[in-house]
């Protein structure tokens, strides 16, 4: 059901067929673990943290999908494909969907409030976006 529903999203135009790479889905999984364990530093400030935690989500979510086959430039519905692709649980993709807003108002307003404990959420659900996407058999 789940490969289903990405199927369908292709028929609309919404996702792309790409067939999967190897080499791809690594660099990403490397990119990811540098970024979280950046975004874990104390040092770096909350909004530096969280957009760090954001990227490492952002480039996770991507991974599973195109480990699947598919790619997608709409970075919300890269979040919201997690259901499908990973089997993430609805509530830990709608916070990362909740980030995704705050990253855009960052972005294209200059406008970022971030309380500690949705910094804390992003982070532990990145770690566990993490496990779940290392936890993929490696491309054939």
């Amino acid at each position: 059901m789940a490969l289903t529903n990405l199927e369908n999203l292709v028929k609309i135009k919404r996702l792309k067929v790409e067939p999967p790479n190897q080499a791809e889905f690594d660099g990403m999984v490397i990119s990811a673990k540098r970024r979280l364990q950046d975004a874990k530093l104390e040092a770096v400030s909350e909004e530096g943290r969280f957009l760090l935690a954001y990227g490492a989500a952002h480039v996770l979510s991507l991974a599973a999908m195109r480990w699947h086959g598919y790619r997608s430039d709409n970075r919300y519905l890269v979040f919201q494909c997690l259901e499908h692709t990973i089997g993430l649980e609805k509530v830990k993709w709608r916070l990362l969907a909740k980030c995704h807003n705050q990253r855009n108002l960052a972005e294209y307003e200059g406008h970022l409030e971030i309380t500690p404990q949705l910094l804390k959420e992003l982070v532990e659900i990145t770690g566990e976006l993490l496990v779940m996407v290392e936890g993929l058999a490696p491309i054939n």
